[in-house]
């Protein structure tokens, strides 16, 4: 089975990759070259890379038949934005493919409603990237109940696990958070901090591609939800990250104009995005119909990331004149010093 990848040298595609291969697929994996894969096995020598700059190729039409001219018989696309750049490479691919994957956000959803949110709940997203990948999602499903093409679409929460930074409990991306929380410090939390956040492990992300090529029947012309089967409050992941650093969270709560004002810019506005959103989604749809279930709790998930942090020296976790604050052993918290589930 020739398998073509778009963008496979992310953190999707770090673990998709491999995975493919174990499963006897002859892989491409088209990438800017800006990046390589957060970890690499044996595996990856066995998948030829081709560059490409999807942007300017979009822009001058040509990405589509680029993928088309390289013969795939399923495609797995971890990098498109907008509609016209799905529209692209649909007309290309158009009777010659067995399988398109199309990697789409929870975002799609906008504001939580009723949770956990199902795949079928109406849509309502904002932002520019929410709205684009809503439209993407809309013009390929269209084309799978109209039109029969083989497209699945896959809506990822919150991606973690080892080389990046998660969002932390105060829904951003300040590594500061992590050291307070390391070092005993009082943090404080936007409102009453029960805002929740859908992180996912990146392997359990590709595991889901995976299960939704190995049951293609079913899967065609469906969206599903890839997040942990359960949801976190700020609030609660404050507690699980101290816990695992040694000690008692010690939190403070604001109200959004007072907090916002304490942050920086650029924080302010990623916590925004992340509580206006709240998501908590559903995956009984993936355990029904692909027989899927993620292995990484979102709180494992997220520690996953924050050991990488802690193992590489971007996390704080003592405080100057003290003992160094030692993580948990392995298996305290139910996971090992990775972050993964132990038995």
């Amino acid at each position: 089975m020739r398998t073509l990848v778009i963008g496979g040298t992310g953190h999707i595609g770090t673990y998709l990759v491999p995975g493919l291969v174990g499963l006897g697929h002859d892989v491409t994996v088209l990438s800017r070259g800006e990046r390589t894969p957060y970890h690499s096995d044996g595996a990856w020598k066995n998948v030829a890379i081709q560059h490409a700059d999807r942007a300017a190729e979009d822009a001058d039409g040509t990405f589509g038949r680029r993928v088309a001219d390289l013969n795939p018989d399923i495609v797995i696309d971890l990098i498109c934005f907008t509609e016209d750049s799905a529209r692209q490479l649909t007309e290309a691919l158009e009777g010659r493919i067995q399988h398109l994957l199309h990697c789409g956000t929870i975002w799609v959803h906008g504001p939580s409603v009723t949770v956990p949110t199902r795949e079928d709940a109406p849509r309502r997203p904002f932002g520019d990237y929410g709205i684009q990948k809503a439209a993407i999602e809309s013009y390929l499903l269209t084309k799978a109940r109209r039109d029969g093409f083989p497209v699945t679409v896959i809506h990822p929460g919150h991606i973690c696990g080892p080389g990046w930074t998660p969002v932390n409990p105060a829904g951003n991306f300040d590594l500061g958070v992590y050291a307070q929380l390391a070092q005993g410090q009082e943090l404080a939390l936007p409102n009453f901090g029960l805002e929740t956040l859908n992180p996912v492990h990146a392997a359990d992300v590709a595991d889901i591609f995976l299960a939704a090529l190995t049951n293609r029947s079913t899967a065609v012309g469906e969206s599903f939800h890839a997040v942990a089967s359960d949801a976190l409050t700020l609030r609660g992941y404050a507690e699980g990250v101290a816990r695992w650093f040694g000690q008692e969270a010690k939190l403070t709560f604001q109200p959004w104009q007072e907090w916002s004002r304490s942050a920086s810019e650029q924080d302010a506005a990623a916590t925004r995005d992340h509580i206006s959103h709240s998501p908590n989604c559903s995956m009984e749809k993936a355990a029904r119909l692909l027989g899927f279930r993620p292995r990484y709790s979102a709180l494992d998930a997220a520690l996953s990331g924050i050991t990488w942090l802690v193992e590489n020296g971007k996390i704080t976790t003592w405080t100057p004149g003290a003992a160094a604050v030692a993580a948990p052993p392995p298996g305290g918290d139910g996971t090992d010093r990775r972050g993964r589930r132990t038995p």
